[in-house]
Order: C-alpha cells, then sequence, then structure tokens
C-alpha cells in the first residue's frame, strides 16, 4: 500500500528538466525552511509557466509557492542564492523586512526598540508614529488592515477591574481593635491582658457590566466593542458580565470568557441573532433589569452601554429603565462613539431621555477613548 501510495504521488510531478528544481527544495529543508511535498509539487508546476532562464521569475515563484510566513523569507533569500549561485533580485528582502520591522514597531511600546534596530530607526520611529495616528483614528473609518492592527493593539490593553470595600477583614497591624480576636486571646491566657489584635476592611472587584448595541448603525462599531469587552472580560472574569443590545437581549459572557479574541467573537457571532438588525433599548434594558439587573448583576456595579442612542421602540419606557438602572447601579456611563465627532449634538431619542439618569457620556470610537473609558471604570 505504502508503494502504490509514493507511485501516484510521483506521478503528480512533473517531468522534464524542470525536475532538477527538486533538489533546491530538499536544500530548503536541510536550512531548516519546512517543505512539503504538495508545496514542492506546487512548485514545480509553477516553473512551468514561467521562464527558467530568467532568475528573476525562478525567484518569485519559489517564494510564492514555498514560503508560507514573512519569517521564512530569509532563509529562502540564502538558500537560493547558495543554490543557484546569484544574487536575490533587487527589493525583495527589502520589502519583505520592512513590513515585517513596521508591524514589531507598531506593537511594542517600550523604548529599546530603536536601539535594537540600529539603521533601522527612523523606519520604526515613522512605524511608531503611524501607531500613534491609529489610536486616534474613528473605527468606522478603517481599511480592513488597519482594523487588524487595532485588533492587535487592543490585546495590549491591561485593564484593572474597580474596587469596593468588602464586608469581611482582615487580620492586621493597624486599624481598629478586633474585639472578638482579642477577646479569644485573652480567654486562652486564663482573663490576662493581652496586645490588641487589630483588623482593616479588606478589597474586592467591583462587578462591571457591559451592555453593547449590535444594531445596523453601530454595526462599524461592534467588532472593535466585542473585541474591547473580550480583553475587559479575560482581566476579571467572575466580576465581568457581557450582554448585546438589539431587538433583543443576548448574554454573551460565556463566550467572552474564551482565551482567544477571535474564538471568542466567532462564538458570540453565532449567539447573536439578531446583529446589524433594529434596536429597542427599551425592551432590551426592562429583560436585563428583570432577569439579572435587580437579582445581583447591577446592584453596586459599574453599568457601561456602547450605544448611538438610536431608539426604534417607546423612548419613555427606556428613560423608566434608565432611572431604574441608574439607583440600582454604582455608576453608570454611556459610550456613544458618535459624541467624538466635531459638533455633537445628543439629539437622538434615546441619548435624550438617558441623559438624566448616567453619569457620563463618553466617546467609544477609537482606541485612545476606549482607554480613556478603562481609566473612568477603574477610578469607580
Amino acid at each position: 500500500m505504502t508503494a502504490g501510495r509514493r507511485a501516484s504521488t510521483t506521478d503528480r510531478i512533473p517531468s522534464g528538466p524542470i525536475t532538477g528544481f527538486a533538489g533546491f527544495c530538499r536544500a530548503l529543508t536541510a536550512a531548516g525552511l519546512p517543505v512539503t511535498l504538495d508545496a514542492t509539487v506546487t512548485y514545480l508546476h509553477a516553473l512551468e509557466h514561467v521562464d527558467v532562464g530568467d532568475v528573476k521569475q525562478v525567484y518569485w515563484a519559489g517564494r510564492a509557492t514555498l514560503c508560507r510566513t514573512p519569517d521564512d523569507t530569509a532563509r529562502y533569500d540564502a538558500a537560493f542564492v547558495h543554490w543557484f549561485g546569484d544574487t536575490v533580485p533587487t527589493g525583495s528582502r527589502t520589502r519583505g523586512q520592512r513590513t515585517r520591522t513596521a508591524r514589531i514597531a507598531a506593537l511594542a511600546r517600550g523604548d529599546g526598540a530603536a536601539g535594537e534596530a540600529g539603521d533601522d530607526a527612523p523606519r520604526l520611529q515613522v512605524a511608531a508614529d503611524d501607531t500613534e495616528v491609529l489610536r486616534h483614528r474613528d473605527v468606522a473609518e478603517l481599511a480592513p488592515a488597519e482594523r487588524a492592527h487595532l485588533a492587535e493593539l487592543l490585546t495590549h490593553l491591561r485593564p484593572r477591574p474597580p474596587q469596593r470595600r468588602a464586608l469581611r477583614s482582615r487580620p492586621s497591624r493597624g486599624g481598629p481593635v478586633d474585639p472578638r480576636r482579642t477577646l479569644r486571646d485573652m480567654l486562652a491566657t486564663g482573663g490576662e491582658s493581652v496586645r490588641p489584635r487589630r483588623h482593616a476592611r479588606t478589597s474586592r472587584a467591583r462587578r462591571v457590566v457591559l451592555l453593547i448595541d449590535v444594531s445596523g448603525s453601530m454595526n462599524p462599531y461592534a467588532d472593535a466593542l466585542l473585541r474591547f469587552a473580550h480583553v475587559v472580560t479575560r482581566a476579571a472574569p467572575s466580576s465581568t458580565e457581557v450582554f448585546s443590545l438589539g431587538t433583543r437581549l443576548t448574554r454573551l459572557s460565556r463566550a467572552m470568557r474564551a482565551r482567544d479574541a477571535d474564538s471568542a467573537l466567532a462564538a458570540a457571532s453565532r449567539a447573536v441573532p439578531d446583529r446589524a438588525g433594529g434596536t429597542r433599548l427599551g425592551d432590551t434594558l426592562r429583560t436585563f433589569l428583570d432577569r439579572w439587573g435587580r437579582r445581583g448583576f447591577a446592584r453596586g456595579a459599574v453599568v457601561v452601554i456602547f450605544s448611538d442612542g438610536w431608539e426604534r421602540g417607546d423612548a419613555s419606557l427606556l428613560g423608566e429603565q434608565m432611572a431604574q438602572l441608574h439607583r440600582l447601579a454604582h455608576r453608570v456611563l454611556w459610550v456613544n462613539p458618535h459624541a467624538g465627532g466635531k459638533g455633537y449634538e445628543p439629539v437622538q431619542s434615546g441619548i435624550t431621555v438617558a441623559l438624566p439618569h448616567i453619569d457620563r457620556l463618553l466617546a467609544g470610537h477609537s482606541l485612545a477613548t476606549l482607554e480613556e473609558l478603562l481609566e473612568e471604570v477603574r477610578r469607580a
């Protein structure tokens, strides 16, 4: 059976002078570049459609079929020069390294990047400047490549959950006298006086509830906001709850606890049946309060609502539910991506009835404003 399989695979390899290039593939494997049999076959077929007498065409045929990641380019170039005895086509290595360097510089925030780069310091400075510009760009205006870069930058956020005083106390060198522990020590010594024991109140993470509008008007921001929610949830999974708002309410807390961001977003997309649909903020907020809010999720919590305020339902119902939420929660923050635009006026029906019942209206249209939101939540 093994011999038959080998024969069928060999039949796929082109015959003739081109088969001599298979040795180059074996040289790549020896140089540490993993080249599979399928990649070799694809490479040989590609050579049939180029001029093998032109070293530039041979080079790009191999690079397009044998290199899978940018890390493979350097090994491929070295093996190409050693095998064919010719130079690498001008500009190929420079472009590959430039793309990778800019990507690393954009993610690195330390001061050592320029020192390690040496001669590439001006290029790293330009990449860092581009990243700073991206931090203040509106998410809805980003190109696909910029959105991918933003997703990587979001993973580098380090949110700190807000703290609150716990009901229980712990032993401490300072603080008020602990009468129970002091009395127990006195009983253990037969009533003799002892040094008073002291205690202090401990702190614990305050619950954070994220309510994310996934309607059609918020669709350009939904992906970035869900990734932001994943980062916040991973920082404090036991004290963070995430819900989506649309025509119905969907709890996404379990999906957001996944380790990988892409897996979390995929699970959230499967769980949300009304994404990019309409908005019924009053109805969904009432559902949240009836099923989870009054039972503990909203009591003493920091509630963050991400929405542009467009309400298809009864605006007065939203006002009533916001009033109840404000009485239950420790703080209520409303994040409206359009609030970061010049000349913005809160004229949407949902915003106008919600403003009297929120502690602060914030803009969440960029990475910088999301960082400000994290600081606002921490201070709560």
